[in-house]
C-alpha cells in the first residue's frame, strides 16, 4: 500500500505558517516604526536623527508591503500591536535596534526561503537586505556613541 499524502492539508499548513509569520513581521515593523521615532528624538545630532528617520521610512514601507501580502492571503486587514518595548536611553536604543535588525534579517530570509510565491519571496528578500543595512547604520552610531 502507498502512503496517502493529503496535499491540501500540507498547503493549508504552509499557508497558516506564512500568515503567522506575517503577523509577527507586521507587529515587528509596527513596533520598530514607533521605536525609531522615539530613537530619532533622542539622537544627539541632526545627521543621526535624519538617518534613523530614513530607516523608519524603510520600516513603514515594509509594514505596508507586509499588510498587502497579509490582505491578499487572508482577505482581512491585520490587527497590528506593539510587541517590543523601546529603550528610552539613546545608546541602549541603538543596541536594541542593532540586535533586533540582525535577528529580523534571519527571520525574513527564512520566510523568503519557505515561500512559494515570487512576489512574497522578493518582498522578504528585499526587506532582509534593508534590515541588514539598518543594522550597519545602528552599529555605526552605537560605536560612535560608546
Amino acid at each position: 500500500m502507498y502512503p496517502f499524502t493529503n496535499y491540501r492539508d500540507a498547503l493549508n499548513r504552509q499557508a497558516n505558517t506564512l500568515v503567522q509569520d506575517l503577523e509577527k513581521a507586521i507587529n515587528g515593523e509596527y513596533s520598530a516604526i514607533e521605536c525609531y521615532a522615539r530613537l530619532a528624538n533622542l539622537a544627539p545630532h541632526q545627521k543621526a536623527r535624519e538617518q534613523i528617520l530614513e530607516i523608519r521610512e524603510d520600516e513603514i514601507k515594509h509594514y505596508q508591503q507586509f499588510v498587502q501580502v497579509y490582505r491578499g492571503l487572508t482577505g482581512m486587514p491585520p490587527q497590528p500591536k506593539i510587541i517590543e518595548g523601546c529603550p528610552s536611553v539613546y545608546v541602549k536604543g541603538l543596541e536594541f535596534a542593532l540586535e533586533d535588525e540582525q535577528k529580523t534579517v534571519d527571520f525574513y530570509m527564512e520566510i523568503a526561503d519557505a515561500a512559494k510565491d515570487p512576489f512574497i519571496i522578493e518582498v522578504f528578500r528585499r526587506a532582509a537586505a534593508d534590515e541588514q543595512n539598518h543594522a550597519v547604520w545602528f552599529l555605526y552610531y552605537f560605536s560612535k556613541a560608546k
